[in-house]
């Protein structure tokens, strides 16, 4: 939108408005200048006078103009995106999540439709969402910094591999004795998926205690803030980091299959039929397929996890995730590893599927100008 001479003669001068608004090609300096800027906002103001055939220009933030340019950043939109994503699934399939922690932690009914009558008939349709609100602020930074990391990790890996196939990988000197580090053989997806897990982790394992405690026990949890008071009276810092070992030793193996396969079946599979982008019905199926064989390799260790993180609240806490996990094998056999296996693939294939399908769409929205340049 160009800017509009304002108060020109026989436009009385007396009444005081704006003359225009210009946004993307608004030019500043002095007349007659070259440069444009896409981040001021000018104002044009008549100035008082007899003939009114003058103009005062106001020059202001366009805040609009900044908010676009800081969200085509590719990590920024990368963000964005994955909080967008992990916001909108979480919203549509907390009561699969309710129904598989209680399962997972031997809570109530050893069955999937068991387990939803107990908790209807408890709790109400409420009871379906219980700790949805620590879910949903969980889920925001976690999918965020996993998602962004995950992109950004694996571009700077690819791009140091490429870098170091001209200039030779890095080298260890021992003595006369030099070992060349064969990182070219990393997988770039892998090592952004492992990066991912660990930082994800570490950044809101606090926020998926809390949650647990509230799915498990709403009357002694009521709510975010008395969950946090009483963990953090009975044990310290310490207990907002329960179970992070497990956690983090499961989120190595799950995390790292989980985006290998989505982007090795991806990629393979537009090769396959010769495209060059996915429709939203792909992109939920190959999301899910990668879900759910990355839940099943790790399924063990997150049973380890749920353990010890709402073993307080049982009276039984095991001391380590080798414990926990002779533990299950002692009360329910080989088997017991995988309980709630069921109920977990219901509630990993389509939020791994609809997560990637609102990622990926998010992020052609955001990054539409920069991708089809």
């Amino acid at each position: 939108m160009g800017v509009e001479e304002a108060g020109r003669a026989g436009g009385g001068g007396k009444k005081l408005a704006l003359a225009s608004i210009g946004f993307a090609d608004v030019r500043v300096g002095a007349a007659g200048g070259a440069g444009f800027r896409e981040d001021l906002l000018e104002v044009g103001l008549p100035l008082p006078g007899p003939k009114g055939d003058g103009d005062l220009a106001v020059r202001l933030p366009d805040v609009g103009a900044a908010v676009r340019n800081f969200l085509r950043n590719r990590e920024v939109a990368e963000f964005v995106s994955g909080a967008m994503a992990g916001a909108m699934t979480k919203a549509v399939l907390a009561p699969l999540e309710t129904i598989r922690t209680r399962m997972v932690v031997g809570v109530g009914s050893k069955h999937i439709f068991g387990s939803f009558v107990e908790i209807i008939e408890q709790n109400g349709w409420q009871g379906l969402w219980a700790g949805n609100t620590i879910n949903m602020l969980r889920i925001i930074p976690t999918q965020a910094i996993e998602l962004g990391t995950f992109e950004c990790v694996k571009r700077s890996m690819a791009s140091a591999q490429e870098k170091w196939k001209e200039d030779g990988c890095p080298k260890i000197q021992l003595g006369n004795l030099k070992i060349e580090l064969p990182f070219h053989l990393l997988s770039p997806i892998a090592i952004g998926g492992a990066a991912a897990g660990i930082a994800s982790t570490l950044a809101c394992h606090p926020l998926e205690v809390l949650k647990d405690r509230m799915t498990v026990n709403r009357e002694a949890y009521p709510s975010i803030a008395i969950a946090f008071n009483k963990i953090y009276r009975t044990d310290g810092i310490g207990g907002l980091y329960a179970g992070l070992c497990p956690t983090l030793v499961g989120m190595l193996p799950y995390s790292t299959c989980y985006y290998f396969m989505y982007e090795t079946i991806k990629i393979s599979y537009c090769r396959t039929q010769k495209k060059k982008s996915l429709s939203r019905p792909e992109l939920l199926v190959i999301g899910a397929l990668s879900g759910l064989t990355a839940s099943t390799i790790s399924f063990p260790l997150e049973v380890a996890r749920k353990r010890l993180m709402v073993g307080a609240i049982q009276g039984k806490c095991p001391p380590h995730m080798i414990a926990a996990l002779a533990e299950v094998v002692q009360e329910e056999g080989l088997k017991g590893l995988f309980r709630g296996w069921a109920a977990s693939s219901l509630k990993v294939m389509p939020t791994s599927g609809v997560t990637w399908m609102f990622y990926e769409a998010w992020k052609d929205i955001l990054l539409a100008p920069r991708l089809h340049v």
